[in-house]
């Protein structure tokens, strides 16, 4: 088996360990939220994080990027457009990107 596809246990110790401190932020979250009485805009603003925090990602990167990139946005937008389906979007978007690298 080729070195480059070996998994190394420190990584796949540090993932796992996020993965797991991810959970917890968001269940003691929800569990604080759950405490307090929530108002309208605090509502509002927290459903819209999760875009926001994806968009502050990938957008220097979207930005950096080339025609590759910008057609797997470009993708990723018409497939959200057309399902409405996030996850759906993602794969495409993915999918997209090494494919258009691949041939561009």
């Amino acid at each position: 088996m080729s070195d480059a596809l070996t998994l190394d246990p420190l990584v796949v110790g540090v993932i796992l360990a996020m993965a797991v401190l991810t959970f917890f932020t968001k269940i003691g979250g929800l569990w604080l939220l759950s405490r307090f009485e929530v108002s309208d805009r605090l509502e509002a603003g927290i459903s819209v994080l999760p875009g926001a925090i994806v968009i502050a990602i990938l957008g220097p990167e979207l930005a950096e990027g080339g025609p590759p990139e910008w057609a797997a946005a470009g993708l990723t937008l018409a497939v959200m457009w057309r399902t409405g389906n996030i996850l759906l979007a993602l794969i495409a978007g993915v999918a997209g990107v090494v494919a258009f690298r691949a041939v561009m």
